[in-house]
C-alpha cells in the first residue's frame, strides 16, 4: 500500500551550508548575520517598511497586539474560522475577540458582517487570508478608516500572495507570516512581523527585544540599554534564521511549483464539478492563491469523515482543518459572536485538505487513481 503523507517539508539544498556558516560565525543567538539577511529579504521582496523575523507567527501576532496597545476591555473583530493563535494573541492582553462569519466562496472574512460587530470598545480588525487567498482589503480598510480601527493581517498562509499589486501582509497596519513546517516557506517553527504603519515601528522593535532599547544601543543612539516598555523574547536563533534564508531565496520557485500542483488537482476535479456530495474551489481561487493548500468542501461532516477514512485506507493522508473558535471551549469563555456563523459551521464540518508538497507531482497519478476509486464507490 502506498504511503502519501499530508505534508513533507522541502529542503532547497542550502540550509545545512547556511547553518554551518552560522556556527562558524560564533553567534547563535538572535539578530545576527542571517536574521538581518532574512529581514532584508522580506523588506525588499515584499515592499514593507520594516520586517522582523520571529520564532513563530503566534509571536508576530502577540507583537501586533502589544504594538497597538491592546488592553483589558478592548474588542477585536476576527473570523471564527482560523487558528487559535489569531485570538490568543489578543486574549492574553485582556481583549475580547468578536467572531464573525466568512464567505463561502473564498473562506475569508465577510465584510458585510464587520460594521454590525463594531462597538465603542472595538480596537482592531484582524483579517485572515485563508489558504493564501486575499480578503477584500479595499472594503476592510475603508471600514477601518471610518471607525479609526487598526487592521492586522494574519497572513500565516499567504507569503507572496497578492491583493491587486500589493503582497498580503503589507496592506494593513501590521502583517504576520508563518514559516511553520506545514507552510510554503519553512524553518520548522518561525514567523515574521511586517510593520507597514511607520508609527508602530519603534514599538515593535522594543517589544520584540524584551521591552528594551537594545536596538538603539547597538546603533549608538543611547549609551546603555535598559527596560523601557512591555515586551518579551520573540527573536529566533541564528540556526533558524540560517535555515529560513535558504528557503526565502527559493520562495518564488517553491510557490510556483505548489501553484502547479494545485492546478493539477483543479484540472482533475473539473470532472467532478457537478457532484452533489462535495464542491471544489472556483478556478479564480486556485489561480490567485500561492498554492498553500487544495481543499474540497463536503455537504456534511459524515461525508467528509468518510472521505478522509477511505483515503486513509488507501495510504493517502488527507485532513480536516479548524474547529471554529466561537464554538470552542476557550472561544465561548473569552470571546463573543456577532451575527450568525452558518458559513463557518458549514465549512468546518465539510472542509478537507489534500496533500500539497514539493515533489508530490511524482505521486500525482497514483493520487488521482485513489481519488477516482473512492469517489466512484462512495459519492454522488
Amino acid at each position: 500500500m502506498p504511503s502519501i503523507p499530508f505534508n513533507r517539508p522541502y529542503l532547497t539544498g542550502n540550509e545545512i551550508k547556511n547553518i554551518t556558516d552560522a556556527h562558524e560565525r560564533n553567534q547563535l543567538s538572535g539578530d545576527g548575520h542571517y536574521t538581518k539577511l532574512c529581514n532584508e529579504w522580506l523588506e525588499k521582496n515584499l515592499n514593507t517598511k520594516k520586517a522582523l523575523i520571529t520564532h513563530s507567527c503566534t509571536a508576530a501576532l502577540e507583537l501586533s497586539a502589544i504594538a497597538i496597545d491592546i488592553s483589558p476591555g478592548d474588542e477585536v473583530i476576527m473570523p471564527s474560522y482560523t487558528f487559535v493563535s489569531t485570538a490568543n494573541a489578543f486574549v492574553i492582553r485582556g481583549a475580547k475577540p468578536v467572531f464573525i462569519d466568512v464567505n463561502l466562496d473564498d473562506l475569508t472574512l465577510d465584510v458585510n458582517k464587520i460594521e454590525p460587530a463594531i462597538t465603542n470598545k472595538t480596537k482592531a480588525i484582524v483579517v485572515v487570508h485563508y489558504a493564501g487567498i486575499s480578503a477584500k482589503m479595499k472594503e476592510i480598510l475603508e471600514i477601518a478608516k471610518k471607525y479609526n480601527l487598526f487592521v492586522i493581517e494574519d497572513a500565516a498562509q499567504a507569503i507572496l500572495s497578492k491583493y491587486k499589486s500589493d503582497y498580503l501582509g503589507t496592506i494593513g497596519d501590521l502583517g504576520c507570516l508563518s514559516f511553520h513546517e506545514t507552510k510554503n516557506v519553512v524553518c520548522g517553527e518561525g514567523g515574521a512581523i511586517l510593520v507597514n504603519n511607520e508609527n508602530l515601528i519603534e514599538k515593535v522593535i522594543i517589544a520584540r527585544e524584551k521591552g528594551t532599547n537594545r536596538s538603539n544601543f547597538l546603533a549608538g543612539k543611547v549609551d546603555k540599554y535598559t527596560w523601557v516598555d512591555v515586551g518579551s523574547s520573540y527573536l529566533p536563533g541564528e540556526i533558524i534564521a540560517a535555515f529560513l534564508l535558504a528557503q526565502l531565496e527559493s520562495a518564488e520557485t517553491i510557490i510556483s511549483k505548489r501553484k502547479s500542483y494545485n492546478k493539477l488537482y483543479q484540472d482533475f476535479f473539473l470532472e467532478y464539478r457537478d457532484m452533489k456530495d462535495f464542491s471544489i474551489p472556483n478556478d479564480s481561487i486556485v489561480t490567485k492563491s500561492n498554492g498553500h493548500t487544495y481543499y474540497l468542501i463536503f455537504n456534511d461532516i459524515k461525508k467528509r469523515n468518510l472521505f478522509i477514512s477511505e483515503c486513509d485506507k488507501e495510504g493517502l493522508k488527507c485532513t480536516f482543518h479548524y474547529v471554529p473558535l466561537h464554538s470552542s471551549t476557550a472561544g465561548e469563555k473569552y470571546g463573543s459572536t456577532s451575527g450568525t456563523l452558518h458559513n463557518t459551521d458549514y465549512i468546518s464540518n465539510g472542509l478537507v485538505r489534500l496533500p500539497v508538497w514539493i515533489g508530490i507531482d511524482r505521486e500525482i497519478e497514483l493520487i488521482f487513481g485513489i481519488l477516482k476509486k473512492i469517489i466512484k464507490n462512495n459519492f454522488n
